[in-house]
């Protein structure tokens, strides 16, 4: 078996970022790629390290992970419709 995670370079890291999921901002501590298989097969799957402001890190897929005044711009864009 290989390793069990490697670093991605990410262009929000360690800038203020949203997770749209639960919707908690943090900021956004590293992108790993890691493996979360618990069998022989390897599954290997991207994660987003953010650090919430009380300081506890959480996990979330990469994909959900966006600026932190992106919704509040594009909720802005929206209304002057």
């Amino acid at each position: 078996m290989s390793e069990q995670y490697e670093y991605v370079p990410h262009r929000l890291l360690h800038r203020r970022v949203r997770d749209i999921a639960s919707g908690t901002e943090g900021e956004l501590m590293a992108v790993v790629n890691e493996n979360v298989s618990d069998t022989g097969a390897e599954r290997w799957t991207r994660l987003a390290y953010i650090r919430d402001p009380s300081g506890l890190e959480f996990t979330t897929a990469v994909s959900n992970v966006v600026p932190a005044d992106y919704i509040d711009t594009l909720e802005a864009t929206l209304n002057r419709r």
